[in-house]
């Protein structure tokens, strides 16, 4: 999913090179406009990304995968901290809803993979206190980009700024179909109806 970064250090410089040859040739390099919304669907992806060892978690100690009390708790917190920064505590509740249920959907499709494929099964159980550390992180992150966003999750363009970032996002990432699946849905509603 996430290239490793000696991978990301040499593209850039193959990039930095290729721009610095342009100039020198006379030619202004292209340079894009990256979404504002990118760090915000960056934080959704890598949050996704934490469904990986939460779901070996759950495989080796035989957890399950939904856990509504948990659930509740997140969704109570991103609510009390939207509404906290001055924005709609439903829309992000709503957006974290998606993301939840994207995530139950990949620890979904490694379980069956495991059953598949016992050879793949994990043999460790990844702490999962240190997991939800990590997410609770990323969700005020992602609760801080829609707040500092708020704008541009309103503006008439917002569905094209939202898909600009995904294609981004996934790109960056390197994301299998799987994850732009699913970063795809996590995103549906960002944009403020």
């Amino acid at each position: 999913m996430r290239l490793p970064r000696w991978r990301h250090a040499l593209a850039a410089l193959a990039t930095g090179i290729a721009a610095g040859g342009a100039v020198l040739a006379g030619a202004a390099p292209a340079a894009a406009q990256p979404s504002p919304l990118e760090p915000l669907v960056d934080a959704a992806a890598e949050r996704l990304e934490v469904a990986e060892p939460v779901a070996a978690n759950k495989w080796v100690t035989r957890g399950s995968i939904e856990d509504s009390a948990r659930v509740d708790q997140v969704l109570a917190a991103v609510e009390a901290d939207a509404a906290a920064r001055g924005i709609d505590g439903s829309h992000v509740r709503r957006v974290f809803a998606d993301q939840i249920a994207a995530t139950e959907g990949i620890e979904y499709v490694r379980f069956g993979q495991w059953k598949l494929d016992p050879a793949a099964v994990p043999t460790s159980a990844p702490d999962l206190a240190a997991s939800r550390g990590v997410i609770d992180g990323l969700n005020a992150t992602m609760v801080e980009q829609m707040a500092q966003h708020w704008p541009v999750l309103h503006a008439p363009d917002c569905t094209a700024r939202v898909a600009d970032a995904v294609g981004a996002v996934s790109t960056a990432r390197a994301l299998d179909p799987l994850y732009r699946q699913a970063l795809t849905f996590v995103t549906r509603n960002y944009c403020a109806p």
